[in-house]
């Protein structure tokens, strides 16, 4: 079936190619061969035009943040994507990992010059939206851009929304007619079968293959020690890739969902998903995750409620746990995405809401004790345990529990010389060591912390202002932290 043209982006006035050697699919955001509608809509032009497809997956250094972690998570979904495109009729991998910075300059260039039309991911944030309009004027043939990234198409809705109710409001009106529009599970078996089995296997030309050479994947650990990146930023134990993500989702399925509603928030328990940098790498759809939970809870649309009024639970039709985790999965996320689009400077102190950086700059000057700087936060240098044990396991494995991060961001806020200060010592600190950083979800999380999508609150405090005010003590009080204060208290 063709994709939804709401998922269409044009991102040139460049013709089709008809006369090409294949249409290629520039792989950067949705890196994965299944639950893509991106590389469905590459399959698409190259059925249409009777041409195969090169899947071209590269991954550069020269980024903020680049390191050991997230390198060898995106080279672990190379290997995963190598051999599910491998043998396959009518389509060849490409992975190249730039071995220095510049170095993959001109390859995209290149490569289009060969095909008739170039297929791309539409992601709305860190550098990929600013890489792509650098780009598109550039190619001699046509460029789309294919959103893949959640249930709701990121340009169904045309503005933003203040709250979580607003968007949910949104959501219960306008998501049920895309609920059947779901990627294809295999889009490259359409290039096998019978009646277009004269496809031939693309072969790239001899000049570009050599300039830039494939990656050899069969040793990614020396890959990525070879590569001028922070080496300082350890891989974790987690591995990426599809694979991985199809085993997590499934664990979390089959054991953690059901208590998911009940446990989430106890850091001792952890019946969180630890999805999202499966998500945030493209190695998992949100698709995928929604049939899963569609077919535990045996659920169909005929069980959306009439009119939820923007309610958290009752409107899908599904059991309490299911309900909390979609609310999870599709109204934060997506409010996310949604805001990238909408919003410039989605991750700035100016983004935030008048009446939090009203309120913040009335209480600029409020006396903080104690102050850490950045080096202090980073290494978990504070006289509070629990913040600590929060920021050491992010650098250790890649993430905080997810109640505890909304914490770890207000104590910032309360031990910072200014909103603006806690906001940069926020983002460096979970860009350069959270596996789902660098995303839409993050950069709202992390301004939440500071009034997005919430309202004013009262008693107005010291430092805080009318913003949420969150205190150690009394997440102590509500939670079991102990044992995680004692697995978590050294790096």
């Amino acid at each position: 079936m063709s994709i939804p043209q709401t998922r269409i982006r044009r991102c040139n006035d460049a013709p089709v190619n008809t006369g090409a050697r294949f249409v290629l699919y520039w792989m950067i955001a949705a890196r994965r061969t299944r639950w893509n509608f991106g590389l469905q809509r590459a399959v698409e032009h190259s059925l249409t035009l009777g041409l195969p497809l090169v899947v071209l997956e590269p991954v550069r250094v020269g980024y903020s943040w680049a390191c050991d972690r997230f390198h060898s998570f995106v080279i672990d979904g190379m290997i995963d994507n190598r051999a599910r495109l491998r043998g396959r009729e009518g389509v060849s991998y490409y992975p190249y990992v730039e071995p220095q910075e510049g170095a993959g300059k001109g390859l995209v260039e290149t490569l289009a010059s060969h095909a008739a039309v170039v297929v791309t991911d539409d992601y709305p944030a860190f550098f990929l939206p600013a890489m792509i309009r650098a780009l598109a004027p550039r190619l001699p043939v046509l460029l789309e851009a294919i959103d893949s990234n959640g249930l709701l198409p990121l340009r169904a809705a045309d503005r933003t929304f203040p709250t979580a109710y607003q968007f949910r409001r949104f959501l219960q009106r306008h998501l049920p007619v895309h609920l059947s529009d779901r990627p294809a599970r295999d889009p490259v078996a359409r290039l096998e079968s019978a009646t277009v089995r004269a496809v031939p296997t693309p072969v790239v030309p001899s000049a570009i293959v050599d300039r830039w050479a494939p990656a050899d994947l069969d040793d990614p650990a020396a890959i990525v020690a070879s590569m001028p990146i922070d080496h300082t930023v350890a891989v974790v134990g987690s591995r990426g890739g599809p694979s991985a993500a199809a085993a997590r989702l499934s664990s979390f399925i089959d054991h953690l969902l059901p208590l998911y509603a009940t446990d989430r928030n106890q850091p001792e328990l952890d019946a969180t998903s630890r999805l999202s940098p499966y998500l945030h790498f493209g190695h998992l759809s949100a698709h995928q995750v929604f049939d899963r939970i569609v077919a535990r809870e045996r659920w169909t649309p005929a069980c959306l409620a009439d009119n939820a009024a923007g309610r958290r639970a009752g409107w899908w039709g599904m059991s309490e746990s299911a309900e909390a985790f979609l609310d999870q999965l599709v109204t934060w996320r997506e409010l996310g995405f949604n805001r990238c689009v909408h919003v410039t400077g989605y991750d700035t102190f100016d983004a935030l809401p008048a009446w939090a950086r009203t309120t913040l700059a009335e209480h600029a000057s409020d006396p903080r004790n104690p102050t850490y700087d950045l080096d202090d936060f980073e290494l978990a240098r504070t006289h509070d345990p629990l913040w600590n044990a929060a920021q050491n396991q992010l650098r250790r494995e890649g993430h905080i529990h997810n109640y505890l991060r909304m914490l770890w961001g207000k104590k910032i806020l309360e031990w910072s010389e200014s909103g603006r200060t806690a906001l940069r010592t926020m983002i460096h600190l979970n860009d350069k060591y959270a596996l789902d950083g660098r995303d839409p979800n993050s950069y709202t999380g992390i301004l939440w912390v500071l009034g997005l999508h919430d309202r004013p609150w009262g008693p107005e405090r010291p430092v805080f202002g009318k913003v949420r005010y969150m205190s150690s003590a009394n997440t102590a009080r509500k939670y079991r932290v102990r044992r995680y204060i004692e697995e978590y208290a050294a790096p």
